[in-house]
């Protein structure tokens, strides 16, 4: 969920939920956010129910956030998974950011110094993309997904099963 206004091409409930501030800031005053940031003016978050809904589903959830929003899930689920997901140097990164668009010369100065002071905390993450390559990218991110999805931590109820149908 969102208080900026949609992108050329963004989707209402598809890219995000976009809001105004007062209700953004209602939901806030309820606890209603797993995590969130203001950003640029803009309040970023992710409703906890909309997590909680997924989760019950058996889904993957899948957040796209800074590192604020990232600490802030760690510390209400410690095992979930952090990929940081970077492009391979500040040229690239100014010219997606230019091809947007979308902010002023200001606002993209801003972000690339914020994403340069953010590059320490990338040893905080289970895992790193360079985001060089879309596809590359994207069979990385599918690599960790499957990877994730076979650790013993993450099977306990199969793991049991398994060493129950062993029991004679």
């Amino acid at each position: 969920m969102t208080t900026r206004p949609p992108r050329p091409g963004e989707k209402e409930g598809v890219n995000y939920y976009f809001t105004d501030t007062a209700h953004f800031e209602a939901l806030l005053a309820q606890d209603a956010f797993l995590e969130y940031a203001k950003v640029y003016d803009h309040y970023y978050g992710t409703p906890k129910q909309y997590v909680y809904d997924a989760l019950a589903r058996g889904e993957h959830v899948l957040l796209e956030i800074d590192i604020q929003g990232a600490m802030q899930v760690r510390k209400h689920y410690p095992q979930c998974l952090c990929v940081y997901i970077v492009p391979p140097n500040r040229q690239v990164l100014a010219a997606r950011l230019h091809g947007r668009h979308t902010d002023s010369e200001e606002v993209i100065a801003g972000r690339l110094q914020k994403t340069q002071a953010e590059l320490a905390w990338m040893k905080e993450y289970d895992y790193v993309i360079v985001n060089d390559r879309l596809a590359a990218a994207i069979e990385q991110m599918e690599a960790i997904i499957r990877a994730e999805a076979c650790r013993c931590a993450r099977n306990g109820n199969t793991l049991s099963r398994i060493c129950a149908a062993y029991q004679e």
